[in-house]
């Protein structure tokens, strides 16, 4: 995997955490640096560890699947890229109905929105040529930059980006899913 490509797999995987860190930006009357630390290093931890899980879990059947580790690779990704649409719909929707339950529990935040970052993990564990601590240490930082910019951005910009980040995320990892599915 190059370098490039793990970039654009750490944006596509932090777009759903980012577009949450716009929500507690816009949630926050006076915001402080604190605040959008705390949000950005809960986010970043659970997206760097959530794919080191999902490694070492996609590694422990290699053996049994390795023949297909493109395609499961690919549809993996492209799964994830699709839920990640759907998921974005809804709340799209949902905000234009009015009908939005909010729920404040960061960690529970954290892990709801790294559930990508594991099925991820699971495919990079069938990746040629990858260094797993060297990739979730640039998805952890990646994701910390945009949530923190998230957090200032949502607190700035209130409502506009929301959904627009979940969008362009799903079509980053389809496109990735798409891509690996021809290498």
């Amino acid at each position: 995997m190059t370098i490039f490509t793990l970039i654009l797999l750490s944006i596509g995987l932090a777009m759903d955490a980012f577009a949450v860190s716009i929500s507690e930006g816009v949630a926050v009357k006076r915001l402080r640096i604190k605040q959008a630390l705390t949000v950005a290093i809960t986010f970043s931890v659970f997206q760097a560890f959530m794919p080191l899980l999902g490694f070492i879990l996609g590694r422990s059947i290699y053996n049994l699947v390795h023949n297909y580790s493109n395609i499961i690779a690919s549809i993996l990704l492209i799964g994830i890229g699709l839920k990640m649409l759907y998921e974005a719909y809804q709340e799209e929707q949902c905000e234009r109905d009015g009908k939005c339950e909010l729920n404040y529990n960061l960690i529970l935040l954290a892990i709801a929105t790294s559930i990508d970052a594991l099925a991820a993990g699971f495919s990079l564990a069938f990746t040629k040529h990858l260094n797993i601590l060297f990739s979730v240490t640039i998805i952890g930082f990646i994701t910390f930059i945009i949530c923190f910019s998230g957090v200032y951005i949502g607190n700035k910009a209130n409502k506009f980006l929301n959904t627009k980040a979940e969008f362009f995320g799903a079509f980053v990892l389809i496109i990735l899913g798409i891509k690996n599915f021809f290498i």
